[in-house]
């Protein structure tokens, strides 16, 4: 039987030997090689393909998952330049490897893979799968990084109508996204073959303490990135408040790069420095600072591109069993923590809605099953194991005769 499963090609952008590359990308290819024979067409940063020893242990994992790898440079400057060279150099050895190896589905993660994606399905006629992980090109405006009517924006809309339109199927990481995709007028009686497959987590590793931490003093938990999206000037007034209706809480910041803003903000916020705690970890170090938690609470920018998002980090608290505090306006997550009764979305930061969000955190929180209650909305929502299942299901839906 497996032997007769066509072949496919993964092409991401982000580098195998980058955390996101791993979780995101290799943690589903390493299940999913088990049925059928992956490539790997990934695009590394020289920084990272200059450490030797953390490169020949990746090859190594990745051999022994029985992948193919097929690492590329990533360039960076010019940026507009060294993007279109790597996807020239990403068309160039798809088509290789498309032709010396059969390979009959192309998985295209984002949307630079999507253009090298496209290109090879006219050159060889195979099968397309878009999984677009959000809606980038909104993503560079909402983020400051182009003018909404600039040309590269519209480029890249006009490349995501071209993918919509072509795929033989998309993935989206949330329903939210599927909606609004819904209202494109060019995607009127023509909407592609979509699956949701949220961003998923190794729930083996991100399991719930043996016992619950102790009840004092209350440890309030932020992991990841404090800048760009995140929101936290709201998150500092929220720990605020928390500190004025229990004065002994304490707030664990766990984040690698931004210790010097994240300290002007909590000063700015007049914050006792004494009740906080902010640390540096290795994504294996991440379960074990989890399991210390009662409550989590981080804000993203409920902003258009962002109804497609699946944070991460919302899979592997609720997998450690740890409530969490949002915000409404990200994808599904409102509808997750409100629905399974494991947090709580704020609809706004105005300061009484934090106060009465954070009420309803703290009665969450003190909930004898919460812990449970967490994991099994976890296991629900976004269990990696499931999460293959889905993609597995995708493949064979293009490999079956008559599809599409």
């Amino acid at each position: 039987m497996c032997g007769k499963l066509k072949p496919i090609l993964y092409i991401t952008y982000d580098g195998l030997l980058e955390p996101l590359g791993q979780s995101q990308v290799l943690a589903y290819q390493e299940k999913l090689a088990a049925g059928r024979t992956v490539h790997i067409l990934s695009f590394e940063k020289p920084d990272d393909w200059r450490d030797t020893g953390k490169r020949q242990a990746l090859a190594a994992r990745i051999a022994a998952a029985g992948i193919h790898w097929h690492p590329r440079c990533y360039h960076k400057r010019p940026s507009a330049l060294a993007t279109a060279y790597d996807i020239g150099i990403g068309i160039a050895s798809g088509l290789w490897l498309i032709l010396r190896h059969r390979i009959g589905i192309v998985h295209a993660r984002s949307y630079v893979p999507a253009v090298m994606a496209l290109a090879l399905k006219r050159l060889t006629g195979a099968r397309f799968l878009f999984d677009m992980r959000g809606f980038w090109a909104d993503e560079r405006v909402d983020g400051g990084l182009w003018p909404k009517n600039g040309r590269l924006y519209r480029v890249a809309k006009w490349f995501e109508k071209r993918f919509l339109l072509r795929a033989d199927h998309v993935v989206s990481l949330t329903r939210a996204a599927v909606r609004e995709m819904e209202k494109f007028p060019y995607l009127q009686q023509r909407m592609p073959a979509i699956t949701v497959i949220p961003t998923c987590a190794d729930l083996q590793r991100f399991t719930p303490a043996a016992t619950p931490p102790p009840a004092a003093p209350f440890v309030l938990g932020y992991v990841g990135s404090a800048g760009t999206w995140y929101l936290f000037d709201e998150t500092v007034r929220c720990f605020a408040e928390l500190r004025r209706l229990m004065p002994d809480s304490k707030l664990l910041i766990v984040n690698r790069r931004e210790h010097a803003y994240i300290r002007e903000c909590l000063l700015a916020g007049g914050i006792d420095p004494a009740s906080v705690e902010l640390r540096s970890a290795e994504h294996t170090e991440i379960p074990a600072l989890l399991r210390t938690l009662h409550a989590s609470v981080f804000f993203i920018k409920p902003v258009f591109s962002k109804q497609a998002s699946a944070p991460t980090k919302l899979a592997e608290l609720l997998g450690c069993g740890v409530p969490c505090l949002g915000n409404a306006g990200v994808g599904d997550m409102a509808a997750v923590l409100e629905g399974e009764g494991v947090g709580v979305a704020v609809p706004d930061f105005a300061p009484e809605t934090l106060h009465e969000g954070l009420q309803s955190l703290l009665a969450l929180a003190a909930q004898p099953d919460i812990r449970a209650r967490c994991r099994a909305a976890a296991e629900r929502h976004f269990s990696l194991d499931a999460g293959v299942s889905a993609y597995a299901g995708v493949y064979r839906a293009l490999t079956e005769p008559g599809h599409g």
